[in-house]
Parts: structure tokens; sequence; C-alpha cells
């Protein structure tokens, strides 16, 4: 299972680290502390993302200054697949992009919610690959 630490999440987010310990406080994301260190599953992670992306409530991010040319670090949080063809989608910070690729494509990168993903944007594709 993938899981994130406190400064992963953030950066996936587009948040600081106090505000996803707060959001852990407040019970909207769970997690589990072992030896010091505090993490949250991806596919929590992911959920979260989803959750904001539907509902934001946060200000503009880090990753709102990126232009649309650049890779943008974020969590996938849905894959749908058929045998032919998948469609990725991912939270980048306070953006939700959606990815076409083969569905072979999508199995050799492992891709499943909650795994942590880069989007490379230019025109009209989105290619996404893993760090």
């Amino acid at each position: 299972m993938t899981t994130y630490r406190i400064a992963e999440a953030a950066e996936l987010l587009g948040v600081s680290d106090d505000t996803v310990r707060r959001w852990i406080d407040a019970g909207r994301v769970r997690s589990e502390t072992a030896e010091g260190r505090t993490t949250v599953a991806g596919r929590d992670l992911a959920a979260l993302a989803e959750s904001l992306a539907d509902h934001p409530d946060r200000e503009r991010t880090r990753a709102a200054n990126v232009s649309a040319r650049n890779r943008m670090h974020g969590i996938v949080t849905k894959v749908t697949k058929d045998v032919v063809m998948a469609q990725v989608e991912m939270i980048c910070g306070p953006y939700r992009l959606v990815s076409l690729m083969s569905s072979e494509a999508a199995e050799e990168l492992g891709l499943e919610p909650g795994v942590r993903g880069i989007a490379s944007v230019k025109s009209t594709n989105v290619i996404v690959e893993r760090p």
C-alpha cells in the first residue's frame, strides 16, 4: 500500500504541512503514526484530493503558478480501464486532470488510486508518468 508523509501529502494537494495536520486533527483524512512518523494512506489521500476538487475550500496555491507546459506532481484519484484504453484522473494541487492512455501503459506504470504521478501537459495532451 502506498503511504505519504505529511510533507509529501501537502505537496501533492498544494497546501501547507500545517493544513494537512489540521485536516488530520479534524478527522477529514485518516493517518497512522509509527516510529514517530505520521503517514496517510494513498487511497485516503486520493479521496481527500477528489473531495477538494469537487468542493474547493482553499485559496489558490503554489501549483496555480505552474505553466501549462510544465510537469505537475499529483496523486491518482481514479483509473477506469477497458480492454484497450484507460482513463486516469489526477489531482495536481488545485487542478483535476484526466489522461487517456492505453490500458497496457496504465498497467506498466502501476497506476491506481493513491499513487503519486506527474502530469506533463502540452496543448491538449496529458501524459502521466511515475516519479
